[in-house]
Parts: C-alpha cells; sequence; structure tokens
C-alpha cells in the first residue's frame, strides 16, 4: 500500500467513493454530493495544495483505489495540521486506514514538521476511533454540536498526536 497524489487519474475511484452512504454519513462531503464534486474537490486541493494550506493523497496498492489520505488543515506557522481518511468500502476491514495513517502522520512529521497533528471524528464512527487509537492518537475530548450538515449538527471526538508521543 502507498499513497500517490489525488489527480486526474483518481476521480473515477473518488466518485464512487463518494456515492457510498457511510462516506457521505461520517465525512463533511455534502449529502447528496453534488454533481461533479469530485473534480471541485480536486481543484480545491489543487489550490491549497500550492499554498501549502491543504494536502491530498490516494491510497493505492497494486494499481487499485483503496481511498483517500487527506490533509484538510495545515498550519505551516503554527506547526498544526488535521488529518483524516477514507477508505473505499472493498478495502474495509483489512488495516488500509491503520497503515494509511500511519504513513499520513509519517508524513506530516517528516515533511512538514508538524508539531501538532488532529482527527476529528465524528463520535458514532467506532472504527475509525479503533484506527486512531491503534496509531497512538490519544483522546482529548468530545467537542459538542461541531458543525451543521443537512440539518444535523454532529459532536466530534479530537484525537492528537504530537512528536514526543510513541
Amino acid at each position: 500500500m502507498e499513497l500517490e497524489r489525488f489527480g486526474e487519474q483518481h476521480l473515477g475511484a473518488v466518485a464512487e467513493l463518494i456515492a457510498d452512504p457511510e462516506v457521505l454519513h461520517f465525512t463533511r462531503i455534502p449529502e447528496p454530493a453534488p454533481p461533479g464534486f469530485e473534480r471541485t474537490w480536486l481543484d480545491a486541493y489543487e489550490a491549497h495544495r500550492r499554498d501549502g494550506t491543504r494536502e491530498a493523497f490516494a491510497i493505492v496498492e497494486d494499481g487499485r483505489f483503496l481511498g483517500l489520505a487527506l490533509a484538510p488543515h495545515i498550519d505551516r506557522e503554527a506547526g498544526e495540521v488535521e488529518l483524516g481518511y477514507i477508505v473505499a468500502r472493498p478495502a474495509r476491514g483489512r488495516g488500509v486506514a491503520t497503515k494509511a495513517l500511519r504513513e499520513l502522520t509519517r508524513w506530516a512529521f517528516d515533511e512538514l514538521g508538524a508539531q501538532r497533528i488532529e482527527l476529528m471524528i465524528e463520535s458514532a464512527n467506532a472504527p475509525s476511533v479503533r484506527v486512531a487509537e491503534h496509531c497512538g492518537y490519544v483522546y482529548e475530548g468530545e467537542r459538542r454540536s461541531t458543525y451543521l450538515k443537512q440539518g444535523r449538527r454532529v459532536d466530534t471526538l479530537v484525537y492528537s498526536k504530537l512528536p514526543s508521543d510513541p
């Protein structure tokens, strides 16, 4: 498994990914995703890639798309990074998210010089919580009613990792 920059070649697979009701439920992607959202998403990540405030990678194995590994917020001055991951349904339950988060974490510390990495996980997303804990992230607490999505407020669990953490 490896991470490669999210690009044009991934658009079809990302369109399938964001059609998955579980993906829509547990992410900040609008429900339903508007037509062409995958293109809009890629364009936004490419623009922010240029200014250094976001990054996105495709998770691939033997040429197969398995999901996305994301840095939706990068504050280079503060050394703070938010990370996230989305795994395609056929790849779930195989440790893909754990491997991807470990690699993404290494990238944030080594390439960005991050001093603090955060994961923001919807409180009902138990598989994502397990991934965070398997990767050594520390539970900090719950942010209640963090954001509004399709008329519902969502509680978010905050996990973090510092360079000094094991």
